[in-house]
């Protein structure tokens, strides 16, 4: 979707501030749609009215826009109602929240429900995702909240209690006991969340765990899997992951096929624990064992070291009771870890990122955050296919510190997890949005290039190859892997496979030991070199040309308008065919008055003249660089360059602005258009500096001291 400067950027800036301030932790979590729970429970209490939420109403528009929309026959008897209008006595949790009060409705969004069943194998996680304190009889007002973790911050979920019903039962998520709602008000939550309850139709169960926790999900193909991968298991268990497994299935997975072992095809485990025995009638090492619960809470695996198998007996009592050993058909059961790999066929790992983890363990992970954006023909680079843009994308430096404390043998090094997630697809579907095809590459930095926080440029990324990269480009949410590399620093540039794509993305690394990852942002400033004024005998044929047309044009008070000054430099700058330009427009000629005019006149003097037009031959010498196909338009990944080239030092974010300021629809400059850019370059630099009188890099403004400066330049 196209941002605006004065929309995006607005906002952006005001999501910094927030963050500064604390804004989006755990404790202090975003309110999504500015609402605040307490204060509206509060007022509803007071007025003794149920709480009607209108910026998620009881409408279709709530339901969805394609088959939940308002031509949808599917629409046409569901009534909104409150649970006490459904049955008698509504209770939020009857008996602590657990698997059996997740029963899926009429709503594709069984990865959903996968992932609310994982979270209620850990209390502390559930209960800081569904609010405990809640309930349908002290001072109830009919609304409810939920937090979600939603891209880099915890927000607040304010909904009402009106649920989607048909024939008094509820249509989508309900609970095996009928008068319990936590489920299917932290459904509606998740939907308001995204926009509509049609909008989570379809999707991983792991972009749901993320949510749930402020986790980051590595996948694995078993035929793939790394030859670590159980001390990986071990470690993310021990760290508090929640974890899944499943075996694909050639039929789509609501055709669940049980397997002549007990397992099913096409449907979703939890992995429950990863530990080791030793069977005393053996002499050969250790077995490793995987624990594995059935979300249905019955049908197991029927094979070695199930709950009634003969491998237990060769176990003492001691080690039995270590694994909680037990046979009843709950739906969990053990298996020895070479016949997991064997029988599933994909792993997902949700480790979670410090701020889920209350307690002191050593066992946390260190993780960095970075919010970035790409911008069609500026920062929207596309993948290494495409050099001449590659080098546009964001770029983010890795510092590695330390080596892991336990390195596996010959491999020393830091271990870390990539993790690149584009933003907002999901919600902006019903416009036509679908998931980019997205993934990353990591370069080393030259020694020599340590500490420079440049950007890297072209020639960099033409003659480097990349030190490690993820597997392959994917049109998932999330792309993430795990890579062991040397301590040093590093480049990580995550982009979309085709250029041009245009979208916001957060990218996070997660080490075992301490990490450093930040984007690469070029110091802000500018060079101001003044033109020293020339002597008479030092004028160009071009010089004494301009001065003739100044006099003619000027008159008596030898000072000219905005307008005088169009047609001066026109008249001139006509006569330059290889620029193939139109000339300056009259905005274009009032902006260089404003950089110009000293005495505040509104008006050049000869003087005043001669520095700009001055400063037009260096910019002119610069656009005829990069126009070098002489097209009269410079591409608006060069205008990088030529920016940089004009003494501009910029970050990513304000060549985001110039470029859509400034580049036309085919995301090309003109002369025009260039130096109008470079003009208020200077323009606010010079006033920036004019304010900044302790030179701290801050300056403070009135409101009509900001307005003079904007309204003018």
């Amino acid at each position: 979707m196209p941002y605006t400067p004065s929309g995006f950027f607005c906002d952006r800036l005001i999501r910094e501030r927030e963050r500064r301030d604390g804004e989006g932790s755990l404790n202090k979590p975003i309110r999504f749609n500015s609402q605040d729970y307490s204060v509206l429970r509060q007022e509803c209490v007071h007025r003794k009215s149920l709480f009607e939420d209108d910026t998620f109403p009881a409408t279709v528009e709530s339901l969805g826009y394609k088959e939940l929309g308002h031509k949808s026959n599917k629409v046409k008897n569901i009534v909104w109602k409150r649970p006490k209008e459904i049955c008698d006595n509504p209770q939020f949790i009857v008996g602590g929240a657990s698997r059996t009060d997740i029963c899926q409705g009429d709503l594709g969004d069984c990865w959903l429900l996968a992932a609310i069943a994982c979270l209620t194998l850990n209390e502390k996680l559930l209960y800081r995702v569904v609010p405990p304190e809640q309930s349908f009889s002290e001072s109830y007002a009919g609304i409810f909240h939920f937090q979600f973790w939603r891209y880099g911050d915890w927000v607040d979920v304010v909904i009402d209690d009106r649920i989607p019903t048909f024939n008094n039962q509820l249509v989508f998520t309900k609970s095996a006991e009928r008068n319990e709602f936590w489920s299917a008000l932290l459904e509606k939550a998740y939907a308001k969340l995204h926009g509509s309850y049609e909008a989570l139709k379809g999707g991983n169960t792991t972009e749901a765990m993320e949510d749930f926790t402020g986790g980051v999900t590595e996948f694995y193909e078993m035929k793939e899997a790394p030859k670590e991968l159980y001390k990986i298991m071990k470690k993310a268990l021990d760290r508090g992951s929640l974890m899944g497994c499943s075996i694909d299935s050639l039929v789509p997975a609501r055709f669940e096929t049980r397997t002549a072992t007990g397992l099913v095809k096409g449907h979703a485990y939890s992995v429950t624990a990863v530990e080791e025995c030793k069977p005393s009638q053996h002499k050969e090492s250790k077995v490793r064992l995987v624990r594995l619960r059935n979300p249905w809470g019955q049908v197991e695996w029927n094979g070695p070291w199930s709950d009634n198998s003969k491998e237990w007996s060769t176990l003492s009592k001691a080690e039995k009771e270590k694994l909680h050993h037990q046979s009843a058909e709950d739906g969990e059961f053990w298996m020895s870890f070479e016949d997991f790999k064997k029988n599933y066929t994909k792993i997902e790992i949700c480790n979670l990122t410090p701020d889920a983890l209350e307690d002191d363990k050593i066992h946390k992970w260190t993780v960095s955050v970075n919010e970035g954006r790409w911008v069609r023909g500026c920062s929207a680079g596309g993948c290494r296919n495409y050099p001449d843009t590659f080098w546009t994308n964001p770029q983010y430096r890795l510092r590695l510190l330390e080596e892991d404390d336990d390195p596996e043998e010959n491999e020393v090094g830091c271990t870390f997890v990539v993790a690149l997630m584009q933003k907002n697809r999901r919600k902006e579907r019903k416009m036509g949005a679908n998931l980019f095809t997205i993934g990353f590459a990591i370069y080393e930095v030259p020694k020599e290039m340590h500490g420079n926080k440049q950007h890297m440029q072209k020639d960099f990324f033409l003659y480097s190859s990349s030190k490690a990269r993820c597997k392959s480009y994917i049109n998932l949410r999330e792309v993430t892997q795990r890579f062991r590399l040397s301590p040093g620093e590093y480049v990580i540039v995550p982009s979309t496979y085709e250029p041009h794509q245009e979208g916001e993305f957060i990218l996070r690394v997660f080490s075992e030991k301490k990490n450093t990852s930040e984007e690469i942002e070029n110091r802000i400033e500018a060079d101001h070199p003044e033109p020293a004024p020339a002597s008479a005998g030092e004028e160009s044929e071009e010089d004494q040309q301009f001065r003739t047309i100044f006099q003619e044009i000027a008159g008596d008070d030898m000072e000219i308008t905005a307008n005088e000054l169009k047609n001066v430099l026109n008249r001139v700058i006509i006569k330059h065919k290889d620029m193939k330009t139109e000339g300056f427009s009259l905005e274009s000629c009032r902006s260089m008055i404003a950089l110009m005019d000293m005495d505040g006149t509104g008006r050049l003097n000869l003087q005043e003249f001669r520095h700009l037009w001055t400063k037009i031959k260096q910019w002119q010498g610069i656009f005829k660089h990069y126009n070098a196909d002489q097209s009269g338009f410079i591409n608006s990944y060069e205008m990088r360059n030529a920016v940089n080239d004009a003494g501009f030092r910029l970050n990513n974010q304000l060549y985001d602005i110039i470029t859509m300021r400034y580049a036309n629809e085919n995301m090309n400059i003109d002369f025009d258009s260039f130096i109008s850019c470079l003009v208020r370059l200077e323009a606010m630099f010079r006033a920036f500096q004019a304010f900044d009188q302790e030179g701290d890099g801050t300056i403070r403004l009135s409101v009509l001291e900001w307005l003079q400066l904007t309204m003018y330049a």
